[in-house]
C-alpha cells in the first residue's frame, strides 16, 4: 500500500507538471482533448490517493471500472485528435466529415480487436476485473498500433520526434506496451492481490510516460514542416474524390435516368 501511494503521489506531481507545461507552451489550443485528459487524470488520481489514505474501503473494483471506462474513452478521443492534428497542413482542403471518418476508422479498429483480445482465457476474481482486463488489452493494442502507424509514416507526414503529436503518441506507445504485457500476464492470475501487485508496474510505466512528457513539453517545439509533395498530392487526390462523391450524391441531376420509358399521355 505504501509503494502504491508513493507511485500515485509521484504521478500526481508529474501530472501537475505536464498540465503546467501544456498551458505554458499553449499546447491546449492545438490538443484540447489531450489537455482535458491530463487535467482529469490529475483530478481523479488526486481523489483516488485521498480516498486510499482516508477511506481505503471505499475504493473498490467498481469505482476502478468506472474510472477506467472514462480513461479509455478519453484516450480514444485523444487518438482521434492527434490523427486530425497530424493533417493540419492540409486540413483546410479536407471536409469536416474527414474527422468523423477518422473517428469511425479508429472505432472500427477497436471493434475488430475487441473479440480477439478476449480469445485468451481471462481468469479474474470478479466479472468487473474481467471487463477491466478486456478493455485494457483492447485499448493497449489500439494505442500500440496507432503509434506504430504514426511512427512508420513520420517521414511522409513530415513529423519529427520533437513534434507534439509524435511525442504524445510515443508516450502512449510505451505505456501501452507495458500495459499489454501486464494484461497478458494477468490472464494467469487468480487472486485480487495478484492483480493489484501487477498493477504497480502499470502505474510505474505511466509515471515514466509522464516524466517523458515533462521532458518533451519543457522544450520548445520547432516549426511544423509541410508534407512531402508526394504525400500532399495523394491527400489532395483523396480530397477531390471525396468532394466528387459527395457532390454526386447530393445533386439529383447527376443520377442515372430510369430505364423505363416515360408513359405516353
Amino acid at each position: 500500500m505504501l509503494l502504491e501511494n508513493s507511485l500515485n503521489a509521484t504521478g500526481i506531481v508529474a501530472e501537475a507538471a505536464v498540465v503546467g507545461l501544456l498551458l505554458y507552451r499553449r499546447v491546449q489550443r492545438r490538443l484540447p482533448v489531450f489537455f482535458i485528459y491530463c487535467v482529469l487524470a490529475l483530478l481523479t488520481d488526486s481523489a483516488t490517493l485521498l480516498m486510499r489514505i482516508y477511506y481505503p474501503k471505499g475504493y473498490g473494483i467498481n469505482l476502478y471500472l468506472a474510472e477506467s471506462t472514462l480513461d479509455f474513452t478519453l484516450q480514444f478521443c485523444v487518438l482521434v485528435e492527434v490523427a486530425w492534428s497530424v493533417l493540419q497542413p492540409v486540413r483546410r482542403l479536407l471536409s469536416q466529415r474527414a474527422l468523423l471518418l477518422i473517428a469511425a476508422l479508429i472505432l472500427a479498429v477497436c471493434a475488430t480487436i475487441w473479440p480477439f483480445a478476449g480469445l485468451t482465457q481471462i481468469t479474474a476474481p470478479t466479472p468487473a476485473w474481467r471487463i477491466v482486463m478486456h478493455m485494457q488489452q483492447t485499448v493497449s493494442i489500439v494505442r500500440v498500433l496507432f503509434f506504430l502507424v504514426l511512427a512508420a509514416s513520420s517521414q511522409l507526414l513530415s513529423l519529427g520526434w520533437r513534434d507534439r503529436e509524435l511525442q504524445v503518441a510515443t508516450g502512449f506507445g510505451f505505456y501501452s506496451l507495458v500495459s499489454l504485457g501486464i494484461a497478458v500476464v494477468n490472464t494467469h492470475q487468480s487472486t485480487a492481490q495478484q492483480f493489484r501487485d501487477l498493477y504497480l508496474f502499470i502505474m510505474l510505466a505511466f509515471v515514466i510516460t509522464l516524466i517523458y512528457w515533462v521532458f518533451c513539453f519543457a522544450q520548445k517545439e520547432p516549426p511544423r514542416r509541410g508534407f512531402t509533395p508526394n504525400m500532399q498530392e495523394n491527400l489532395l487526390a483523396l480530397a477531390r474524390i471525396a468532394h466528387v462523391t459527395r457532390d454526386s450524391l447530393s445533386d439529383p441531376d447527376s443520377r442515372e435516368p430510369d430505364d423505363d420509358p416515360p408513359e405516353e399521355p
